[in-house]
């Protein structure tokens, strides 16, 4: 679709600006995408998870959408093209409180979701169709919460890390190299993005491959899947973890260092395992190399989002910085960053006893 930015005008910026307005971000009359508008957008996209540009792109205007539903404005039930939006969340997570397993709570009426309604619905009496309507809104207005003791969805995650026991051979972790194609991501110093994940993917492949572990990538050279295909990519795939590797940029050359991002979209809504990998791979990364910390951060990109399993998304550096640029071209420096993410993956599995410290792991690697 078309972005949509500051000085735009027309349909879809007029209706852009009445969900901003019923959301209670925007009031007044605006003819164009004005300063108000942009302020609006960046305050909404903060909010949401979602990069904070001010620029009304793919992500951003699914986010509007979604946002404009509240849980009874509408039957939710399994369709050929998935009911997505708050309301839908909204139902995950009463289901997951009340101890009905509708997976993450991502917003989108899937499988799983009707699953978990099904289950709520024999359990308590009702009709047994998969559709939240009036009857099942009352029961679950009724209902008092189920699960105690912490957040339901955290409890499985965690368990089912637990299950997979320590040992890496036999997992399958889907590489997935941001962008491609045409699309070479964010370029400067004579360096594009596309190039050096894709070469950072080949060597991480590499070794991951070596102890064991069944790795997938979610492109080739000359494809750029959308955020939502490789997130489908992986489910298919039954993968354990999805590694996201990029390279960001700014518009400003003094803008630096490396930052980690996994699932969250407040109130508690996350991926507990997803960010203990993030924090993993973000500490190994910092701790080998000279990169500037830019922390953890929660983030409902699709790629986090839509994915079954934990995932992260690595952005390593920025090539608008020389000095960030000047290490991404290194190899030897692509190879340190690539037994980082090996090393984190690893230490993910480890039990408590046996995890060691930050920086001083290493994994044999066979050629």
């Amino acid at each position: 679709m078309q972005l949509y930015r500051l000085g735009d005008s027309g349909p879809a910026v007029a209706d852009v600006q009445a969900t901003l307005t019923v959301l209670g971000l925007l009031s007044g009359r605006h003819d164009s995408f004005d300063a108000d508008t942009d302020r609006a957008v960046r305050e909404f996209q903060q909010r949401r998870g979602l990069s904070v540009d001010g620029l009304v792109g793919p992500e951003t205007y699914r986010a509007l959408a979604a946002a404009r539903w509240s849980l009874g404005d509408r039957l939710l039930s399994l369709a050929t093209h998935p009911f997505v939006g708050d309301d839908v969340a909204a139902l995950q997570e009463r289901l997951l409180e009340l101890g009905f397993d509708a997976g993450r709570t991502d917003g989108v009426f899937g499988p799983r979701t009707e699953r978990a309604l099904r289950g709520l619905q024999r359990e308590y009496g009702l009709v047994p169709d998969g559709t939240c309507g009036p009857a099942t809104l009352r029961a679950l207005r009724q209902l008092g919460r189920h699960v105690t003791g912490g957040r339901p969805q955290v409890m499985r995650e965690t368990e089912a890390l637990h299950r997979s026991g320590a040992a890496l051979p036999g997992k399958v972790v889907v590489i997935d190299p941001g962008h491609g194609g045409s699309d070479r991501g964010a370029q400067g110093h004579g360096l594009d993005e596309a190039s050096i994940v894709e070469d950072l993917a080949a060597r991480l492949e590499g070794r991951l491959g070596a102890v064991g572990v069944r790795t997938l990538l979610t492109r080739g050279v000359d494809s750029n899947p959308t955020d939502a295909e490789r997130a489908e990519f992986a489910n298919d795939a039954g993968a354990d973890l999805v590694l996201s590797l990029h390279v960001d940029r700014a518009a400003s050359p003094r803008c630096h260092g490396v930052a980690c991002y996994h699932f969250g979209a407040g109130r508690g809504t996350t991926s507990t395992v997803g960010e203990q990998l993030a924090s993993l791979v973000q500490r190994e990364v910092v701790a080998r190399t000279d990169l500037l910390d830019l922390h953890v951060h929660e983030k409902t990109w699709d790629v986090l989002r839509l994915t079954r399993m934990p995932a992260v998304r690595l952005e390593l550096g920025h090539l608008s910085h020389p000095g960030d640029a000047a290490r991404l071209a290194d190899p030897a420096f692509r190879d340190t960053v690539a037994e980082a993410v090996l090393v984190a993956v690893q230490r993910l599995y480890l039990p408590p006893d046996l995890d060691p410290p930050t920086g001083v792991m290493r994994l044999p690697v066979f050629s």
